[in-house]
């Protein structure tokens, strides 16, 4: 079961969709919810939910637009936020290694068609590209923490 298909049993928030920005691979395992607000609302509101939470840890916030200004070029208001659970991530790398890629999580908050939107990984997706059992505890945890934070960015 897929981390969407998990999340949508449950009764979670309903803009969760498989669909993806234009040109990108559907099956590319990324998430997206759409939400409300500006893209600096949208980041500070993720980064404070993740700040508030003991058991996670903000890794950094990437505003991409503005070191494309910095190098002369424009970019539309575009942050990536990366943070992580060691005691969800690291028995996830034990299991595979080279989940270490993939990890610590990352949300995307950017524009698209005027909407904002967030993106993140499915950690179906993830388990499957990586060999990681699709039973261990963790990805459903992990799966439904991604959407709770992805809902907190997106004003939803």
């Amino acid at each position: 079961m897929s981390a969407v298909d998990w999340l949508s049993s449950r009764g979670r928030n309903q803009t969760v969709e498989r669909r993806v920005a234009p040109g990108v691979n559907a099956d590319a395992g990324l998430i997206r919810t759409t939400g409300t607000g500006t893209i600096g609302e949208a980041a500070d509101r993720l980064v404070a939910a993740i700040e508030a939470n003991e058991k996670l840890k903000l890794v950094a916030r990437v505003e991409h637009s503005a070191a494309g200004a910095n190098a002369g070029l424009d970019l539309a208001p575009t942050v990536l936020v990366m943070f992580g659970n060691p005691a969800l991530g690291t028995p996830l790398m034990q299991a595979a290694p080279t989940a270490g890629i993939d990890l610590p999580q990352k949300i995307l908050i950017t524009e698209l068609d005027g909407e904002l939107v967030t993106f993140h990984n499915d950690p179906a997706y993830l388990a499957e590209r990586h060999g990681v059992p699709s039973e261990a505890p963790q990805l459903s945890i992990v799966a439904g923490a991604l959407q709770n934070l992805a809902n907190v960015a997106a004003g939803v």
